[in-house]
Order: C-alpha cells, then sequence, then structure tokens
C-alpha cells in the first residue's frame, strides 16, 4: 500500500509491483485510474437502461470499480473474482466494501469461475487479469470470449483492460477476436495510445446492443474526462485491427498460451 500526499485514508494498492488499484476511504464513488474512468463511462451507459444492474468482475484487485458503481447505483449486484485469496480478503478488510448481495467475493481462477456460471445473468463483464504487465493468453481466445458472451444477459456489454505497446499487436489481436463473437466493437484510449506512440492501456468495448457505442452521451463524457479519451468502433476499429486474426486456445498437443 502507497499512501497518498496529503490525503490520509487514500492508497495506491500494488501487487507485485505492479499498481493494482486506487482508494480513497472518504470517496468511494472516485476512480483515479484512467481506463477505470472510461469503463465507469461505459457502465453508466448501461446503468441507465437497466436499474436492477449486474455486473460479474474478472479480476478484484482493490476492488475499486465494483466499490464505486455500488456507490453509485446502490441496488447494482457484483460478483468480483479474484486468484488471490488473501488479496480479496484484504481487500475486504481494508477498503471498506460493500457486503452481500451488494458485492460478493469469490476467490478462483478467472476463467475457470466463469465457466461455472449460468447463462444470461449479468448486464456487464469487466475484465482487469494481469500476469506482470499484460493480461494471460487463455483469457484472450475466441473460446473465453464466447463463454463472456454466454453469461452476458440480451444486449449485455464487456469491457476488458488491454494494456499494450506500440505497435499494438495484443490490442489489434483482441479486437479482431471481439469482432468474432460480438456484433459490435470499440476501443477506448488516449489519442497518443491509439496512434501507437507508448505503453499504455486501452480499454476494448463489446456488445451486440448497437445503440451502447453509439450514445452521443458516452462520447462526450470520455472526450471530457481529467485525461481526455477518444472513442473507435465501426470501421475505425476494423482498421485498427487491420489483418489480425482471432486468437483461439491451444489444441490438445499445442504448446500452452499461457
Amino acid at each position: 500500500m502507497v499512501p497518498e500526499p496529503g490525503r490520509p485514508r487514500a492508497a495506491t494498492l500494488l501487487v507485485n509491483g505492479v499498481p493494482s488499484s486506487f482508494v480513497d476511504l472518504d470517496d468511494p464513488g472516485l476512480l483515479d485510474f484512467e481506463y477505470m474512468q472510461q469503463a465507469g463511462a461505459v457502465v453508466e451507459v448501461v446503468a441507465a437502461r437497466r436499474p436492477d444492474l449486474t455486473v460479474l468482475h474478472l479480476g478484484a484487485g482493490g476492488c475499486a470499480l465494483a466499490r464505486a458503481l455500488a456507490h453509485r447505483h446502490p441496488g447494482a449486484r457484483q460478483l468480483a473474482v479474484e486468484l488471490d485469496g488473501e488479496l480479496a480478503r484484504l481487500a475486504r478488510e481494508w477498503f471498506d466494501l460493500p457486503r452481500a448481495p451488494r458485492l460478493r467475493l469469490r476467490t478462483g481462477e478467472a476463467r475457470a469461475e466463469l465457466t461455472r456460471l449460468p447463462d444470461d445473468t449479468y448486464d456487464v463483464v469487466a475484465r482487469d487479469v494481469f500476469a506482470g504487465d499484460r493480461t494471460p493468453d487463455h483469457l484472450t481466445t475466441l473460446e473465453f470470449t464466447r463463454e463472456v458472451r454466454r453469461v452476458l444477459r440480451d444486449g449485455g456489454v464487456y469491457v476488458a483492460n488491454c494494456a499494450d505497446r506500440p505497435p499494438l499487436t495484443l490490442a489489434r489481436s483482441e479486437l479482431a477476436t471481439l469482432g468474432a463473437a460480438f456484433a459490435h466493437v470499440g476501443v477506448v484510449a488516449e489519442p497518443a495510445q491509439l496512434r501507437g506512440r507508448r505503453y499504455g492501456n486501452l480499454l476494448l468495448v463489446a456488445t451486440d446492443d448497437p445503440d451502447v457505442l453509439d450514445d452521443p452521451g458516452l462520447a462526450r463524457t470520455l472526450r471530457t474526462l481529467p485525461v481526455p479519451a477518444r472513442l473507435l468502433a465501426g470501421d475505425e476499429v476494423r482498421t485498427l485491427a487491420g489483418a489480425a486474426t482471432p486468437r483461439h486456445d491451444p489444441q490438445e498437443g499445442d504448446a500452452p498460451t499461457s
């Protein structure tokens, strides 16, 4: 835990030396990381249409996003899956998290737990899982993505944090994979990242609801964040993905992807 100067009840949680969450106990609705602000903006579009909002978090960390959504939408029901049981326990102890059924914490591997969940259960699935500085390969394949789509309610939304560096090989591959499973795909990031000029987080968005990415309020909100972000969708996403092809699980006998 790295305390925030001048804010005695705020800190950044590092997991294996990598910033995982920022939490301010005096401001439960705060999202400090830029990609979480972007994800929060996408979720607000969904929440405006679904008062019984349900959210699945694959990767919990300090539960910053779940905590903020619980504050903004007290009636929401959320499940956060975290591989590290001790981290989940400490997050519950330290960060004043809502109790079940508003927020349930489950210890387990993201994909294994996803396959155990029933169909048509969640309005939003948020993936924020890392091994070092990248998402494990088995959480980026078409087979995994179809599992995400299975647990989403009709018109639900998948948001995924993708950390990448020029020339955005990982992001392009994921966009191609998402496009093979969902009707509509978008990517949110700072313009410099979209031009492949530096390492950073891109937020990938996938849905079968054409109105989510076309929502005029979403684009406006993203432009007015503390660090303005741009949303690409439709032909712009296809251009960014270029010749990338969907990633698949390795066939039996192949080398493992992670």
